[in-house]
């Protein structure tokens, strides 16, 4: 889970400074847009489990977690302007990701000795209890690489840290009724880059109880592509990769367990387009209808062109027989976790089109039930080019508890449509143009239950270094999917005003 930026506009009018005075002797003032400093610091922890990996071509643990730390420091540099920094990092490890190798070469069940380019263990290896039963729980040593989609390998792309960063100088009009930004920003982390920029303006009306606004977006990215292990070596050495490099004296079996020569991945190519770019058009529009009632409309246009295919998620193909590097006897039981000992080599990786829109269209609506309570909606429409439909609903309840507390239960449902390209494995033909394996742009249902708590330092009373408290928000979410997939989420926000 990845912690977006924020930033925070107070946008009221009250006596601060004077403007040169009119005849009859009236002053105008104007408030300054940001009072002083604000400094927010932003940490979440995600973590989810379940068996679709996408690097395992739709098959697999995708057990993963993710620690998220950022920090936001808004700067008014005089009345009307204010500059916002927002630097954080991502630090994940990925059982999925960590399959791009999967194979151990240290001839047991320990995940300690993974070194990618070691291609096999010494000879003479034997069954730790000595019978000649499977040892489904007791895995023996191998005299070759072996792994399993259900087990996390031990390889470098097991986890990564990605690193963000992103300015937007902000400035409001005298009479605080536009409001238009300008934003940069970049990201990296090991196998991807992103530089963005874009540019927003708001106009507000009707005494402020109408806001139209108009913003657009530009991401350039560019992927480092990294590919499965096996799909690696026949891009390196051609069709005698078998004889050379990491798969030199290794043993392949077939669908039977019997050793087989046989396994080529001719519809494999490297991807030629390593970049990826985004645009983003958004216009929303705000409108107060009533004391309590308060609608919010939005449209967006989004394009992207490039590798939009993820290089290290594996294909299998119906239409392509089936070999594997590992312990032949757990071939029978490769669908299940029961398999600790046997991978299975890929035909070739997710191809997906190189452009693709996206049209997403919602609204909320705010309703202030009492000065206790509020009810938060929201609606999402979203499709593509792709074939991909979904419907996002969300309920949310701040209550306010007295004494500067507040609680937030929430709700979200999710249903979405496949794309056209998704199948499950071993369920797509290697003739077709486009195909993928993964989840995410599968059918499916989700749910989503969480609960906040705020608090709110009225007097901002308690100090550190000098800066007062404001808030404290914690929220703990959690995520089920109808493919098995779940996930815990708990975030902190703090802010402080110098």
């Amino acid at each position: 889970m990845k912690i977006l930026p924020a930033l925070l506009l107070l946008l009221c009018c009250c006596p601060l400074f004077a403007q040169e005075p009119v005849a009859d002797t009236t002053v105008v003032f104007k408030k300054r847009v940001l009072e002083t400093i604000e400094v927010d610091l932003l940490s979440s922890y995600y973590k989810q489990e379940g068996i679709h990996s996408a690097v395992g071509g739709g098959l697999g643990t995708e057990k993963l977690t993710d620690v998220a730390a950022d920090i936001i420091v808004a700067v008014p540099l005089n009345d009307d302007d204010v500059l916002t920094f927002d630097a954080g990092f991502s630090a994940y490890t990925s059982a999925s990701s960590s399959n791009i190798n999967p194979f151990f070469t240290d001839g047991t069940y320990s995940n300690t000795n993974n070194t990618g380019a070691s291609r096999r263990y010494a000879a003479g290896a034997a069954n730790r209890d000595g019978d000649d039963d499977d040892d489904y729980e007791n895995p023996v040593a191998t005299p070759a690489p072996y792994g399993s989609p259900w087990i996390q390998s031990t390889g470098a792309s097991r986890k990564d840290v990605l690193t963000t960063l992103s300015v937007v100088y902000s400035h409001s009009s005298d009479d605080r009724n536009t409001i238009w930004n300008t934003n940069v920003s970049g990201s990296n982390e090991y196998d991807y880059q992103s530089f963005g920029f874009g540019a927003g303006l708001a106009r507000l009306f009707n005494e402020k109880n109408t806001e139209v606004s108009l913003k657009a977006s530009a991401y350039l990215d560019k992927w480092k592509p990294i590919y499965p292990t096996e799909l690696h070596e026949y891009a390196q050495n051609g069709f005698n990769f078998l004889t050379r490099g990491y798969f030199n004296g290794v043993t392949i079996y077939d669908q039977n367990g019997v050793e087989s020569s046989n396994y080529l991945p001719s519809a494999f190519k490297e991807f030629s387009n390593k970049k990826r770019n985004s645009y983003s058009v958004s216009f929303g529009f705000t409108q107060v209808l009533t004391k309590k009632l308060q609608l919010s409309l939005f449209l967006d246009v989004l394009y992207q062109e490039g590798l939009l295919s993820t290089p290290y998620h594996r294909m299998y193909f119906a239409d392509k027989a089936n070999y594997y590097i590992g312990q032949a006897r757990y071939i029978p039981v490769y669908n299940t976790a029961d398999n600790k000992g046997i991978f299975r080599l890929a035909d070739d990786v997710e191809r997906l089109p190189d452009t693709r829109y996206k049209f997403p269209i919602g609204a909320r609506l705010n309703y202030y039930l009492n000065d206790f309570m509020v009810l938060r909606t929201y609606y999402r429409y979203y499709t593509d080019d792709w074939g991909l439909q979904s419907h996002t609903a969300s309920i949310e309840v701040p209550v306010k508890l007295g004494g500067g507390f507040s609680i937030m239960p929430m709700y979200r449902f999710y249903t979405q449509v496949a794309a056209k390209y998704f199948a499950k494995q071993d369920m797509h033909y290697s003739f077709e143009k486009y195909y993928t394996s993964d989840y995410d742009l599968s059918s499916f249902d989700s749910h989503q239950y969480g609960m906040g708590a705020s608090y709110t330092d009225i007097m901002q009373g308690f100090k550190i270094l000098s800066m007062g408290l404001k808030t404290i928000d914690f929220r703990y979410n959690h995520y089920q999917r109808s493919d098995s997939l779940e996930a815990d989420i708990f975030s902190l926000g703090i802010k402080f005003a110098h």
